[in-house]
């Protein structure tokens, strides 16, 4: 196997290894005059350390949502004993300032003469170190590794007491707040070394870092070594292994003398590897390179040979087109509270990622421990670690703050640290910006590109569509091309795309060399569609944080009588949330040149106001209304995508919808067959297939149509459209799309005793005295619920953070056993065919109901308020019956089938022996709901006291 072949030595830089002592056990705390011990690697948090939140709790983070402090609805969630916070999960202790921790550590006397470093992996902020009384330095890196180079403060052959100063104030970094790399919002401001703590003896020559540069044109690698110590006469031998050597001899072996006077005794050699593999996303295939100088000293490090660049708007692997499907990790780790730094935890996180599709990760404003790395390398994932900020909060760019040179230096230390990676193939400063930061990112990106360093691609930071343009960066991480245009009477349809918004994004500046933008865009934070709380979640928070903000939602449903609708809440929304994710990622899969997307985010994120963003809870796991086979279907490497103008037809219609393909396979497919099925519940409608020689690696693929004419004995009748493609060398691509029928005309049923009107009028009344039935149609007239606005699409992250920023209701709750909905065709939540009637359509606040009602079409409120909502109350008044709706059953039915339909079913439903309500209705009831307003909901004022403020570091 020996396939090696070629050496240069050139002068450059790299790392090393040695002896080590393991510093996790038992160690003594000293903090604000309190003294334990705790139990390393941990946090004071996970030890139990540190005081009881309350309502002076210096909590890291911005608040903006300040009705916690004085909403009487929350008084009993702001106890001494009880404090349960909305914004966030509630760690067991809080503690913020320093904390030291000390122990004492035989050191053998074979360490003379060797150069002792003491290793902290992931500590929490600021270390200050000394051994036996002396100084050995500070570090604030919240990326990487501190080391403290302890060689004349150890005593080898004696014990030697090491301290560990650790202040967690985030004065000393100024990364911004809100940074996930600091924030009570994510992971939570604690203090304490989450990682690997040891001592390592090195001789005093010894390998100081090593930097692995794949060069796949020419089947070679390019390490530069640095060299601490001197080199003269020293040998270094490199081997190289590959992933499937299984114990079998290097591939690559070879030995080289050191120079005698290497200029800073940094060198760079060329090695040559024959039968290379390459590594991706479908092959993420390992070679491993060992370092090792004649003293025994060495370095070991996995690498892969992969190029990522940049060719127009398109991001390239290995020469071919490279689309992500990413997801944005925000630092939410609630058993812990810090990120994980054991290659298993990663292992799970991205093969869970994987089973739903993906293939990219970003990391929101922090940057995480190795173990990340290595366990994306092996699954085969994409990352864009982050400089730790957020750098906008009370922090600004190019305004004379330490956060310009902070920044700098810390993506500097990442690369050095982490890469190596295979998966390191993007690298962002940070998160949403402020002051003068166009600037800044140019320059950062330049600094850069000038290292020579092409192992990954640089971009500025990740934005929001507000921002500016970037136009220094490689790539653009940037919100604006995403959403759905399902609003201002334009229907649900998969027929548009953003390709507009890439060439001409928002704020980017034309020019004549420049009429639009040349360069790939990945979407920002794409989807943020909320789901309702998952209540039983709670019995997971088992470890440093407790779902606190759970209860808050819990408490807020049972005072409005909704306890028992919590899992039908949940079940509704989240198919709701579904469905919005699927068709914003085909939106983005049919537009040519988007390079790809970071949703924000597969998972929950757990603060900012508690944004249940994701169809996996914070903690990675299913929560019951999707899974990862229903959501490969449309986010995964092959994706065929029907282009539908309405998914509500009548039976007179014919159905036409082009089919396009997106292929991210690794390469193009070939001997395609495509095939699709149109059927209900009883029958098939239609089918057809048909094959192709090949399909290309691209997105928006023509691969046929579907046609069909539809039956005209076709009423009120739910279909899905099931379209499949296989190829003789690529996955299985398989999408299905809902459809509804409904009768070209539909003439509505006698109901001579049901009167239809708008207003509880004198005749109504008369109507109601005499035994009659009244269709009360309050579309556009009800005051009491007119504050809650409701559209189709549910709440953006969330109503807390964005200050009751409309929408407030996520989704429609729908009793589907109700007699209603035997001549109306439903799902239990609000399908597709509902968005006539829900989108911008009022609702009822049943609040003033003497007891609690429970309406066979809710609207879900959002969970920072939970009012008792309804599309349909029913009951009876006087000596009659009433139905009061919201529902826009009265205009323009001959151009809207679903109002028209359900119509008719009300009329049947009330002219049938199961109309038979029990709520009883007064007329005050129904005209206070026509008059009055229900009381202003805020969350946030400028009146609040600021006693009742918290106060924010």
């Amino acid at each position: 196997m020996n396939r090696l072949l070629l050496l240069t030595l050139i002068f450059i830089s790299t790392a090393a290894s040695g002896q080590t002592i393991n510093l996790a056990g038992q160690w003594s705390i000293d903090f604000a005059d309190q003294q334990s011990t705790i139990n390393l690697p941990a946090s004071m948090i996970t030890a139990g350390l540190g005081n009881a939140p309350d309502l002076d709790t210096p909590w890291t983070g911005t608040l903006y949502d300040s009705s916690y402090y004085f909403n009487p609805a929350l008084e009993l969630h702001r106890r001494q004993g009880n404090i349960n916070f909305p914004f966030f999960l509630t760690p067991r202790t809080h503690y913020v300032g320093t904390a030291t921790y000390t122990r004492t550590v035989a050191v053998p006397k074979e360490w003379k003469s060797r150069h002792v470093t003491l290793y902290l992996e992931r500590p929490h902020i600021t270390t200050t170190v000394m051994v036996n009384g002396i100084s050995c330095g500070r570090d604030s890196s919240l990326s990487v590794p501190h080391t403290f180079n302890i060689t004349k403060a150890i005593r080898p052959g004696d014990d030697n007491e090491i301290s560990i100063s650790i202040d967690n104030r985030i004065d000393n970094v100024c990364v911004g707040q809100d940074s996930h790399s600091v924030s009570d919002q994510t992971q939570g401001n604690w203090n304490g070394i989450a990682g690997r703590i040891e001592l390592q003896a090195r001789p005093a020559t010894h390998i100081a870092s090593m930097q692995i540069h794949p060069d796949i044109h020419n089947s070679q690698i390019r390490v530069d070594i640095k060299i601490a110590g001197k080199t003269r006469g020293r040998r270094i031998e490199f081997k190289v292994v590959d992933d499937d050597s299984q114990g079998l001899p290097a591939i690559v072996s070879l030995s080289q003398r050191l120079p005698a006077s290497a200029s800073n005794n940094t060198l760079s050699v060329i090695i040559k590897l024959e039968d290379m593999r390459l590594w991706d996303e479908f092959d993420p295939y390992l070679y491993t390179l060992t370092a090792t100088l004649d003293n025994g000293d060495s370095m070991t490090q996995q690498f892969g040979m992969r190029e990522i660049t940049v060719s127009g708007r398109d991001l390239m692997i290995n020469g071919r087109k490279l689309y992500l499907r990413g997801t944005c990790e925000c630092c939410c780790f609630p058993m812990t509270g810090y990120p994980p730094t054991s290659v298993e935890e990663w292992t799970r996180v991205f093969q869970k990622c994987r089973e739903y599709g993906l293939n990219h990760m970003r990391f929101h404003s922090y940057c995480p421990p190795e173990a990340a790395f290595t366990a994306a390398d092996r699954v085969g994932m994409y990352l864009q670690p982050e400089g730790p900020s957020w750098p906008n909060h009370g922090v600004r760019l190019r305004r004379g703050m330490s956060i310009d040179r902070y920044l700098m230096e810390e993506t500097q230390r990442m690369v050095e640290h982490y890469g190596n990676h295979a998966s390191f193939t993007m690298l962002a400063a940070g998160n949403e910006p402020a002051g003068d930061w166009v600037a800044w990112s140019r320059d950062f990106v330049k600094a850069w590109q000038q290292t020579g360093d092409k192992r990954r691609i640089y971009t500025g930071f990740s934005v929001g569509g507000g921002w500016a343009w970037d136009e220094g960066s490689e790539f653009h991480v940037k919100a604006g091309a995403r959403g759905l245009d399902w609003q201002r009477g334009r229907a649900p349809q998969t027929t548009d795309d953003y390709y507009e918004q890439i060439l001409r994004p928002r704020n980017f500046k034309p020019t004549e060399a420049h009429p639009v933008n040349t360069e790939p865009i990945v979407t920002h934070e794409m989807g943020q569609w909320c789901a309702f709380p998952d209540l039983g979640e709670r019995l997971q928070y088992i470890g440093a944080y407790e779902a606190r903000n759970f209860d808050v939602f819990a408490d807020l449903l049972a005072q409005n009588g909704m306890a028992d609708r919590a899992h039908d809440f949940l079940m509704a929304s989240g198919r709701l949330q579904t469905l919005a994710y699927k068709y914003e990622t085909e939106r983005h899969m049919r537009t040519p040149e988007y390079a790809g997307f970071q949703y924000l985010g597969l998972n929950d994120y757990s603060g900012q106001g508690s944004a249940l963003v994701g169809v996996l809870n914070v903690h990675w796991r299913e929560k019951g209304y999707c899974d990862a086979e229903e959501w490969r279907q449309w986010c995964s490497p092959v994706v065929p995508l029907a282009q539908i103008k309405s998914f509500v037809l009548t039976a007179d219609e014919e159905l036409r919808a082009p089919l396009k393909l997106y292929n991210a396979w690794r390469e193009e497919l070939r001997d395609v067959h495509v095939s699709w099925m149109l059927n209900s519940e009883q029958r098939t409608v239609d089918s057809g297939q048909w094959a192709m020689d090949s399909a290309p690696i691209g997105k928006c693929l023509p691969i046929g149509e579907v046609v069909c004419r539809l039956d005209s004995t076709m009423h009120n009748e739910k279909l899905q459209l099931r379209i499949s493609v296989v190829s003789a060398n690529g996955p299985v691509g398989s999408n299905t799309y809902d459809l509804w029928v409904y009768a070209p005309t539909l003439a509505m049923p006698a109901a001579p005793n049901v009167m239809i009107t708008d207003s509880l009028d004198t005749t109504a009344l008369a109507h109601l005295n005499n035994g009659g039935d009244v269709l009360l149609c309050a579309a556009g007239r009800v005051t009491y619920g007119s504050d809650v606005k409701q559209q189709y699409l549910p709440v953006f992250w969330n109503t807390s953070w964005f200050k009751m920023r409309p929408p407030h209701t996520t989704g429609v709750a729908i009793d589907k056993q109700h007699p209603l909905f035997q001549h109306f065709t439903t799902d239990t939540w609000g399908n597709l065919n509902w968005w006539s009637i829900i989108d911008n359509a009022q609702v009822i606040n049943t609040a003033l109901l003497e007891s609690p009602y429970r309406s066979p079409i809710q609207p879900i409120d959002t969970w920072h308020v939970s009012r008792p909502l309804a599309m349909l109350v029913e009951g009876r008044l006087s000596n009659g019956r009433i139905i009061i709706t919201t529902m826009d059953v009265t205009s323009n039915l001959d151009h809207r089938p679903v109002a028209r339909q359900m119509r008719y079913a009300l009329l049947k439903y009330m002219t049938s022996r199961d109309f038979q309500p029990s709520l009883l209705l007064s007329t005050d009831i129904i005209n206070r709901w026509y008059t009055e307003h229900a009381p202003r909901v805020d969350m946030f004022t400028n009146d609040s006291p600021d006693e009742l403020k918290p106060k924010i570091n």
